[in-house]
């Protein structure tokens, strides 16, 4: 058994490695009824209050694994079945309670909704509008505000609690960040899954002659330990990869092409993150005139690939969930075909019974340390300033790194008024950077350690060195029509 971090990722690796299994073996429509039965044997349940429920949240489970539902756009959806454990009442009043006779609870709820009642404060659930001004003004702090785990996770609002009492997704403020993924401790909330195309696509190219790349982000370092990297690439080819790219490449391509633009317009964002140019868009959309144009390495790293061979299939593979809305959308247009996590990369390997450490070691494409940096937080930033540097640039980069949403908020409103004391924004959408995204097997402190580590072991020494070692017509085709096309593309 891979360390998982909880058992909800246990429960999503078990459905995504059966469901790869039978799509390998080309039973899926005739075996994916028997998924639920084969998790949960049963007798007795393990999770839930019964075996039936236990498998009808295994079958909703295996809908996404295949996709999910198609008519809505959504990466990320809510297992309604799953969802209804988690508390409804929001504020509530706790035992330190010792009806004290300010009432300064009663006096600060604006619709009348505490009494106290036998020396305790009492709330009125149908007359609370939970704004949290009693839990303020309890000198005992005896009045404490629940919140959903996926609603205190969400960084944009985008969950609340819908009329069924089921926790509901506002398309138009999620950002597929996926936070939510994570932190729903009953795993009620999934991103869909495109393992299925993948497998499709690998068992194709034998048959129809193109080749399937793997581009793995830099934050896969780690991530499958105790296996090398070395043979996490061998596992790859072993499942039909034809080779194995590292987007560390595009990285560089982009921090090369970043640095310019940068330059040329004076103040400028980045655009490498799909999380935080999504939340540009929906939530700041007057400010989508500061994000770059230049896109992320996973696009730059796929036209690169398809430059080279027009018919191959490229496949993204990461610990972002919002990378599998940028390759649905826009920008991502014409560069990858598939986008799987590290959590679904390891299901591929389970189901084909591929045991990694039992492999020798292969080699892995290289890039600059810089650009296998990209995946941590200031890492984007230590590229451009350093393609600028090597390039004799006179700008003067002041880079602000904002690490989460909620330091991206605050930055963009600074900028919005001026108030900036920068002229470079890295936005990230989880905290940390990429090596802390949602869809890591593990989510340690070791991840930043282990991507250093990887950093190191680069034998490319610079940016602009990198970057001019890989063909860049695409990349400045790619930049032209980005322009062109305008801002309507942004994930």
């Amino acid at each position: 058994m891979r360390p998982f971090e909880t058992k909800v990722q246990e429960l999503k690796h078990s459905v995504l490695r059966e469901t790869a299994r039978l799509a390998w073996e080309d039973k899926l429509l005739t075996g994916v009824l028997d998924i639920p039965e084969k998790i949960i044997p049963g007798p007795e349940p393990s999770t839930r209050c019964c075996i039936y429920k236990e498998r009808a949240i295994i079958n909703a489970r295996v809908k996404l694994a295949m996709g999910g539902d198609r008519s809505n756009p959504n990466v990320v959806e809510v297992l309604n079945v799953a969802c209804d454990e988690c508390p409804v009442t929001e504020i509530s009043v706790g035992p330190a309670c010792r009806g004290c006779i300010a009432t300064r609870c009663v006096h600060a709820c604006p619709k009348g909704a505490i009494t106290v009642v036998n020396h305790k404060a009492t709330i009125d659930h149908s007359q609370c509008i939970v704004c949290g001004k009693c839990v303020a003004a309890c000198p005992y702090g005896a009045i404490e505000k629940h919140q959903r785990p996926c609603e205190k996770g969400c960084p944009v609002g985008a969950i609340a609690m819908g009329q069924d009492k089921k926790a509901a997704i506002d398309i138009n403020k999620c950002i597929s960040c996926g936070v939510c993924t994570y932190q729903c401790p009953f795993g009620a909330i999934m991103d869909k899954s495109w393992i299925v195309d993948t497998i499709q696509m690998l068992k194709g190219s034998a048959n129809w002659g193109y080749k399937v790349y793997a581009v793995v982000a830099p934050a896969i370092a780690g991530q499958f330990a105790p296996a090398s990297l070395g043979q996490v690439v061998t596992g790859l080819k072993q499942l039909g990869f034809s080779a194995v790219t590292e987007v560390a490449m595009g990285a560089d391509m982009v921090a090369d092409q970043e640095a310019d633009e940068l330059a040329e317009k004076g103040v400028l964002t980045s655009s490498c993150c799909p999380g935080f140019v999504g939340y540009v868009k929906r939530h700041h959309p007057e400010m989508e005139k500061y994000v770059s144009h230049t896109p992320s390495p996973m696009v730059m790293t796929g036209l690169h690939l398809k430059e080279k061979e027009p018919n191959a299939k490229v496949v993204f593979i990461g610990p972002c969930v919002a990378k599998k809305t940028e390759f649905q959308l826009g920008r991502a247009r014409n560069s990858i075909d598939s986008v799987l996590t590290f959590e679904e990369l390891a299901a591929l390997f389970d189901s084909k019974d591929i045991e990694l450490t039992d492999l020798k070691e292969d080699t892995l494409e290289d890039a600059s340390g810089f650009g296998r940096g990209f995946a941590a937080s200031g890492g984007v930033t230590e590229a451009v300033v350093q393609a600028l540097q090597e390039k004799g640039s006179d700008f003067q980069p002041k880079a602000v790194v904002c690490s989460g949403i909620e330091e991206c908020k605050i930055a963009l409103l600074k900028l919005g008024r001026g108030l900036l004391d920068g002229n470079f924004i890295e936005g990230m959408a989880c905290t940390g950077g990429c090596i802390q995204g949602p869809s890591n097997i593990v989510r340690v402190p070791k991840n930043k350690q282990e991507l250093d580590a990887h950093k190191k072991a680069a034998q490319k020494p610079n940016v602009t060195a990198a970057a001019a070692e890989e063909k860049k017509p695409a990349a400045k085709k790619d930049k032209a029509a980005a322009k062109t096309k305008g801002k309507d593309e942004l994930v």
